[in-house]
């Protein structure tokens, strides 16, 4: 295959591009469900084809194939080349890529375990192990629980003579217990919301869930829930666990500094952002405390690979620091617009789609406190945990979400459980009444499998560190 890829660029050289790359991805997707002890699918998949990408005459042309004869590549990259001749003729300004350095290497994520020899039967045994003990009482309706796993190899070679393999393997599963008493529902999960944990790591991560041991906690959690009061409505402080911040990361901070957003080239689906390039080194995004960065090299992180599908070495890169915001999420088409080069962002979903700039892993990097300390120190307020639901405007400045459970805290301790619970707030002023982060042991990097962006839509894999943290003044209890 890597031949066939070298043939293709020398053809689409030779032919004048100005610049080209084929990308051969090779997907294979395991995903098993389970509800109420009963196995409801059990599927495995396998996605293979080449994408080829073509600047000529200062416009992009792509086409796919999963036909992979070197007739049916050649006749792809010709049509790849033709459609970026025909774009040329009504762009607006010609497309210049940010220099880089070009790389022959590859890349394997750890996995200690690859998944896809572990037996169907361990893997059903065990999340029907875990619907059996979330049914063990009568209020739970419905028990789901899931396991996702994702081999991915890729080959990319370009006309600047880069050729890079890689293969990547990411395990996830979670489950949750649904509880209903005749008048309304209430939902508890583990160890996130939204089908739990992924990571890029092999069938050790799902080892490490330790899945069985939370059940009777989930359980009687979503049971609590329908006696619970709902959260009273107040402007109060909120300590906001780490699963529901790497989500309130993604959405406030991990969309906005996407360089083409700002730009206004990939706005159909979701919006442009309000971090304009005049912000860039000025705008004081956070108070002191805040930290933030994307990177790509966190071991285990679900936007952790070798190189993005432009060819760009994976690395770490400071978004904002001590409050102040200081980078974009870039690509080699964005980054000369802020005299930058390319910090490795633009990944495909699958070989048929041309690659966007995706989130990696936007962390918000750990403070000094314990969280019994934090909870320690707060005098009044509510323990905010789990996504329940979120809306975001399209600017990515005025937000809503929702948790699945929260607690009352009063002179240092935990208190009643509240229900229903919502919290909203605008995104700089929110970050800015940040004044507490829990340390590097309460830190955890999170996976979100499920990122929307782009038309038609690609779903991307992205990452988020976060620890538990406090932020004050913020309105909670509004009905949803």
């Amino acid at each position: 295959m890597k031949d066939n890829l070298r043939t293709c660029v020398a053809w689409l050289r030779s032919k004048g591009a100005t610049y080209a790359d084929c990308r051969y991805v090779r997907r294979e997707v395991e995903s098993i469900q389970v509800t109420d002890q009963t196995v409801e699918s059990l599927s495995r998949n396998l996605d293979v084809g080449v994408g080829i990408r073509v600047l000529a005459n200062g416009a992009w042309g792509f086409a796919a194939t999963a036909e992979l004869t070197p007739a049916s590549l050649r006749k792809t990259a010709n049509l790849a080349l033709q459609i970026a001749k025909a774009s040329a003729i009504v762009k607006h300004e010609p497309v210049r890529l940010a220099e880089q350095e070009v790389f022959v290497d590859r890349y394997r994520s750890h996995c200690a375990i690859d998944p896809f020899t572990v037996s169907s039967d361990k893997k059903t045994g065990l999340l029907l192990q875990v619907t059996e003990l979330l049914k063990k009482s009568k209020l739970v309706k419905t028990a789901e629980a899931s396991m996702e796993f994702y081999k991915t190899n890729k080959i990319f070679v370009s006309t600047e003579w880069a050729e890079i393999e890689q293969e990547i393997i990411e395990s996830g599963s979670g489950y949750q217990a649904v509880a209903f008493d005749g008048k309304e529902a209430q939902t508890r999960s583990y160890p996130n919301s939204h089908r739990g944990g992924v990571a890029t790591l092999g069938w050790e991560y799902i080892e490490s869930l330790d899945l069985l041991s939370h059940a009777e906690r989930v359980r009687e959690e979503a049971v609590a829930l329908l006696k619970a009061l709902p959260c009273p409505e107040q402007e109060t402080s909120v300590i906001i666990c780490a699963p529901q911040m790497a989500l309130q990361v993604h959405e406030s901070c991990g969309h906005p500094i996407e360089l083409d957003r700002v730009l206004g080239t990939e706005i159909s689906l979701a919006g442009g952002s309000f971090l304009t390039v005049d912000k860039l080194g000025a705008f004081q995004y956070g108070s002191k405390i805040v930290n933030l960065t994307a990177d790509a090299t966190l071991p285990g992180g679900l936007g952790t690979f070798g190189y993005d599908d432009e060819g760009v070495k994976a690395q770490r890169t400071p978004i904002v620091e001590q409050g102040r915001f200081v980078g974009y999420l870039t690509s080699r088409e964005t980054a000369p617009v802020i005299n930058q080069r390319s910090n490795g962002t633009m990944r495909a979903d699958g070989f048929n789609r041309m690659p966007l700039i995706r989130m990696t892993n936007v962390s918000l990097e750990p403070g000094e406190w314990k969280l019994d300390e934090l909870i320690k120190d707060t005098r009044s307020g509510v323990f905010l945990d789990l996504n329940k639901s979120w809306s975001i405007d399209d600017k990515r400045l005025n937000f809503q979400f929702g948790v699945e459970a929260a607690w009352e805290i009063k002179n240092g301790k935990l208190g009643q459980m509240y229900k229903n619970t919502v919290y909203t707030g605008m995104t700089p002023r929110f970050w800015n009444s940040c004044d507490a982060i829990c340390d590097r042991d309460h830190w955890v990097v999170w996976g979100t499998p499920n990122c929307g962006k782009g038309e038609p839509m690609q779903t991307a894999h992205t990452g988020h560190g976060a620890a538990p943290s406090r932020f004050r003044n913020v309105k909670v209890g509004v009905k949803s």
